[in-house]
């Protein structure tokens, strides 16, 4: 899928809240604006990262760069999720020192503009929904548009108590909120990213189930060396080693498995390396990994 309009979109509409969220925050004295711009504006950085990753995805392998550049879709992932931490920490910080001096707010304004903020950022996360169910990297641009339409619902809930009550502790205890679910969201982000950023198999990928298909094959008497790792938020690889004492089953056997590797298992380039076991010691275990054991 193409997502250069969808980021552009996005990213237009997110600037442009923002920055009307700083001036409409600092006029009428609400952390809670001032803390959702903040988190708007490193949003965009995330968007724009996002975006980044997602051109350099396309550009052909090279020599130097044999994949490709598809894995910078997994450091974008990652680099969004450390922006959220930082963001976290800059609004616990105001809303410490906010609620040691509270101050009063103009409710009405503040309404209507957090509400242009829940269908701006439900429109973005819409536009990202689609993606988000496949790729890490958009699903990070996803759950960030998620928390904020939910976040600029939290200050439209607060400010409207505030006008009835002048609880004006509201403010800084919604900034804690704030704090709290972009947290809640950037999490599994953050875990999600730097597994995949380490080799792991990616969460959607059954290891066990992959292990088991290439070891059920008629011709294969063993398997090891079973490697699958993402090569980007998108695309998975896999490499392993199957032993075959009839001899090599032929091109076709190969175009077979790593079509239904593809389609059953979501492996998008599998390396398949047969041997014969005529050695007893066919592989060396120090350089190619352990025996699989099903």
């Amino acid at each position: 899928m193409n997502y250069d309009r969808v980021f552009a979109i996005g990213i237009a509409l997110n600037v442009s809240y923002a920055l009307i969220e700083v001036v409409a925050g600092f006029w009428l004295n609400s952390l809670s604006l001032v803390a959702d711009a903040g988190h708007n504006l490193s949003d965009v950085l995330g968007l724009l990262l996002a975006w980044a990753a997602v051109w350099l995805s396309r550009r052909k392998p090279s020599a130097r760069h044999s994949y490709g550049l598809g894995r910078s879709s997994i450091l974008a992932a990652l680099a969004n999720a450390m922006l959220l931490l930082i963001a976290i920490v800059v609004i616990v910080w105001e809303s410490a020192l906010r609620f040691s001096h509270p101050e009063p707010i103009a409710t009405g304004p503040v309404v209507w503009i957090a509400t242009v903020g829940i269908a701006v950022n439900a429109f973005t996360a819409w536009l990202f929904m689609r993606g988000s169910k496949t790729d890490l990297n958009v699903r990070g641009a996803y759950l960030h548009m998620v928390a904020d339409a939910a976040v600029s619902a939290g200050v439209v809930v607060s400010a409207l108590i505030m006008a009835v009550t002048g609880w004006l502790w509201l403010d800084p205890v919604t900034s804690l909120v704030i704090a709290a679910v972009i947290a809640w969201s950037s999490w599994h982000l953050l875990m999600d990213s730097l597994h995949l950023s380490l080799d792991a198999v990616p969460p959607h990928i059954n290891a066990d189930n992959v292990g088991r298909y290439l070891a059920s094959e008629p011709c294969v008497k063993e398997l090891h060396d079973l490697h699958i790792w993402a090569l980007s938020t998108e695309a998975v690889a896999l490499t392993a080693h199957v032993v075959c004492p009839a001899g090599h089953p032929g091109d076709l056997w190969l175009t077979r498995v790593c079509d239904e590797l593809h389609e059953k298992h979501g492996i998008d380039h599998a390396t398949i390396q047969v041997e014969t076991g005529d050695a007893v010691h066919a592989h060396d275990t120090a350089r190619c990994g352990t025996q699989v054991k099903l």
